[in-house]
């Protein structure tokens, strides 16, 4: 094992920069509350405030893959299309097949400088999540509980609130819904199969419901929808475990940009062209399975070092005193110090480890083709 992959994958290490991410996410939680007393006097600088506080927890996972794991992120899209990235406020379709494809969005937002101000429609269930859901909050991420009757609302509120948006904005959309397996996979068929829709491969049948109301409420806002389709080199099956543990994955995405006069006003016409769009994205996973890559040009936009500058700011600020104090404890030798102490990192490792917990496929709580869990809701 090389000296850098056997560091990377020291429990210590990693629990010291799960410390880091979890402390600085509780600071800037406490700041995005303070700066709400400034949403009714100019609620323009607040934004541009959260964003930039937003913008400093999320890059410290965005430095976990691209210089902690070294994956690589390789566009395949057109130059025109690249031009346009950070210079509109654009709604993004993507793929829900892995663990880390949210990850792989964020990464193109970095690099592209619309991290902070990029969104996300939301399960409400994310709202009670520590740092996740609070960082939302106050990020105005519409959030939803997935029963439109509920939810219309709610989520016309919502959306219709950041038409004003002062940054540009990639409004993140898992059509889907929830993550693909087999099993709702099959689920998702039959529903397919009793509508008369065409069957898919790789993705589970599309909830056109969100994506009609999101381009319905932000039209004249939004002047584009990207297309982003996501795999990986040779069947990798990535996970943010993996990614804390310093494992290299290589991500190819496929980017195509359909300008917003293109799509259909009407609902039900809207919601054939997401089908028929889906349509597409399966046709480009099944190229990708054949011939291992995406068809058109390829892009490898740089990484930027700011990730990488934020973290090692919050480390200097937070794990100096806390190696001070696990210094003083040694040498105090109090046997209920060094007791409390290891405590102490125990609960901080079940805190880190919950989190990752939700981004796993088997844990996402989605009750997606259970009646029982429908019927308890």
């Amino acid at each position: 094992m090389a000296p850098l992959t056997y560091l990377k994958s020291l429990f210590i290490l990693q629990l010291l920069m799960g410390f880091v991410f979890v402390v600085s996410g509780l600071i800037i939680n406490f700041i995005q509350l303070c700066t709400c007393i400034l949403w009714p006097i100019n609620k323009q600088l607040y934004r541009r405030i959260n964003c930039r506080l937003s913008y400093s927890l999320w890059s410290q996972l965005v430095m976990l893959l691209e210089w902690w794991s070294g994956t690589d992120c390789t566009l395949y899209t057109e130059q025109s299309t690249v031009d346009m990235f950070g210079k509109e406020h654009v709604i993004v379709i993507l793929n829900h097949n892995f663990e880390i494809d949210f990850l792989c969005g964020w990464t193109m937002c970095e690099r592209f400088g619309i991290l902070g101000s990029s969104k996300v429609l939301a399960k409400h269930e994310l709202l009670k999540v520590p740092l996740i859901g609070w960082t939302w909050y106050f990020l105005e991420i519409v959030f939803c509980k997935r029963k439109w009757e509920e939810d219309r609302k709610t989520v016309f509120k919502g959306l219709t609130r950041l038409k004003d948006y002062p940054e540009c904005m990639w409004f993140l959309l898992y059509c889907e819904g929830t993550r693909f397996t087999e099993e709702k996979h099959q689920i998702s068929m039959q529903v397919a199969e009793s509508k008369g829709l065409p069957q898919l491969k790789y993705h589970l049948l599309p909830r056109t419901k969100g994506f009609t109301t999101t381009l319905s409420c932000l039209k004249g806002t939004v002047s584009a929808v990207y297309d982003v389709t996501l795999n990986f080199k040779d069947n990798q099956t990535p996970t943010l475990l993996g990614i804390v543990n310093g494992k290299q994955y290589k991500a190819d995405m496929s980017v195509r940009r359909f300008p917003v006069e293109d799509i259909p006003d009407d609902e039900k016409e809207c919601a054939n062209w997401l089908h028929k769009l889906y349509q597409e994205k399966d046709a480009l996973q099944e190229y990708y399975n054949k011939e291992g890559k995406f068809p058109g040009p390829t892009i490898i936009p740089r990484r930027r070092l700011w990730t990488l500058l934020n973290f090692l700011f919050w480390a200097t600020l937070l794990l100096s005193p806390l190696i001070n104090f696990a210094c003083g404890v040694v040498v105090s030798g109090s046997p209920l110090l060094i007791i409390g102490f290891i405590i102490f990192l125990f609960i901080a490792s079940i805190a880190i480890r919950r989190l990752i917990g939700v981004t796993e496929v088997k844990k996402t709580g989605s009750s997606y083709g259970n009646q029982g869990a429908k019927k308890q809701n």
